[in-house]
């Protein structure tokens, strides 16, 4: 708080309340730390571009759900486009990202399709926003 404080040129407890309020108003939705997958036993990155079948809205939502829900997908979209939705899934190794795509894809009969882009390495990675 001290350095937002220095920085600003404005009270440690003016701060304070300023994102006490940005809390309150959803503009702050959490607070986090970014750490590193490696050092934690994450080695692979996938991108999956995802198809439903699109029968049923019902299957549709359930697979949002899911999606939301597994802690192996780390940001989930839905998409224009040719997919329907890209997920970023990170997994220990290989044989680990195999096991989730027979739990998560293979399992899931309105699965029509997925592809996987493993990443090599990431350039750049960030939360940050582009405000000013």
């Amino acid at each position: 708080m001290q350095s937002f404080a220095d920085a600003t040129g404005i009270s440690k407890a003016s701060v304070q309340r300023r994102i006490r309020a940005l809390r309150d108003a959803g503009v702050i939705k959490s607070e986090v730390a970014i750490l590193d997958p490696k050092s934690l036993g994450l080695g692979i990155t996938a991108i999956v571009s995802v198809e439903l079948e699109r029968d049923r809205l019902d299957q549709i939502d359930a697979f949002k759900r899911k999606a939301r829900e597994d802690r192996q997908v780390t940001h989930f979209y839905c998409i224009a486009g040719e997919a329907d939705f890209i997920l970023v899934v990170m997994a220990k190794d290989i044989a680990g990202y195999e096991a989730f795509t027979h739990r998560f894809f293979f399992s899931d009969r309105n699965v029509r399709k997925f592809r996987t882009s493993i990443v090599v390495s990431t350039e750049k990675a960030t939360s940050e926003l582009p405000i000013s």
